[in-house]
């Protein structure tokens, strides 16, 4: 295994925990329950528990579709002879760029911006990294990602 000068993985950002999750579905349940014991028992309106009980699947699977993309990894690897972007999913893992070290550059399109993205590129190819980033941390990136691409280019003499 050759010298790595970067194994940085980069991991999407889930601001709810697994017990904030189940936290915020119950509370939904609840008041959603509350409010269907109203409308049944108050007004008479037996169709509107069927339309809470959508709300609450709704929000379910929109909690778990979110949460889908969080075992999804973006790992960048810069040694003396290539940098490699792979991108892993479980067990699964997949290489989506290739090139040699010595010809790779990092370009950062609008440093500091909201929209900012990082690029590795060779002789007119390119990926983008770290998209899951917020703009500061892409500013980093960039910055570590062209230290690192020195380091193993000034190794390689």
């Amino acid at each position: 295994m050759p010298t790595l000068y970067m194994d940085a993985e980069i991991k999407p950002h889930r601001s709810l925990s697994k017990r904030g999750f189940y936290w915020v579905i119950g509370s939904v349940l609840v008041w959603n329950l509350v409010a269907s014991a109203f409308f049944v028992l108050a007004l008479h309106a037996f169709p509107i528990p069927i339309f809470l009980g959508l709300d609450v699947l709704a929000v379910f699977l929109a909690f778990r579709l979110n949460y889908s993309g969080a075992g999804q990894i973006e790992r960048v690897r810069i040694s003396a002879e290539e940098v490699k972007v792979l991108h892993q999913y479980g067990r699964t893992t997949r290489t989506v760029w290739s090139s040699p070290t010595a010809f790779t550059k990092v370009v950062l399109d609008g440093a500091g911006e909201h929209h900012a993205r990082v690029r590795l590129q060779v002789s007119g190819r390119a990926v983008i990294v770290g998209a899951a980033l917020s703009p500061p941390e892409r500013d980093d990136l960039a910055a570590a990602l062209e230290a690192a691409i020195s380091k193993a280019r000034a190794k390689r003499g």
